[in-house]
């Protein structure tokens, strides 16, 4: 058996950096948000949204890979549209190193159809 070529960890200059790497357009916002995890619910502040996730600032860390639950109001024309999905945490970065607050990013797998076009609905409007 041959061994296996080895990697180089650093990224390509070519590779394509946040908002490129992107696959949703983001729309900011500054919401309540209700995390639901094992151990509890916890109150939160959304930092951004898009079809595909929810960004959102929390006095906690959650690690990388856990699944929860979400739900927040988004705003629409006849007042506002109860959303909820299910996903994982896919970064979680401390924002300052003397204040215990995170910024979480969530990929959201599991959201009604409907759910994802308001969220995609108030994107296109206020990007």
């Amino acid at each position: 058996m041959e061994p296996s070529p080895q990697r180089d960890p650093a990224p390509r200059p070519d590779s394509p950096k946040g908002a490129e790497r992107r696959r949703h357009q983001r729309a900011r916002a500054d919401w309540p948000i209700t995390v639901i995890l094992e151990d509890g619910v916890h109150q939160a502040r959304i930092r951004d949204v898009s079809r595909g996730g929810v960004s959102f600032f929390l006095d906690r860390p959650i690690p990388e890979m856990t699944a929860l639950r979400v739900q927040f109001d988004v705003p629409v024309d006849s007042g506002v549209r109860k959303i909820q999905g299910v996903g994982a945490v896919v970064r979680c970065e401390r924002i300052a190193r003397n204040l215990e607050h995170y910024e979480i990013a969530v990929f959201v797998q599991d959201m009604a159809l409907p759910d994802r076009e308001t969220v995609d609905g108030y994107v296109r409007r206020t990007s």
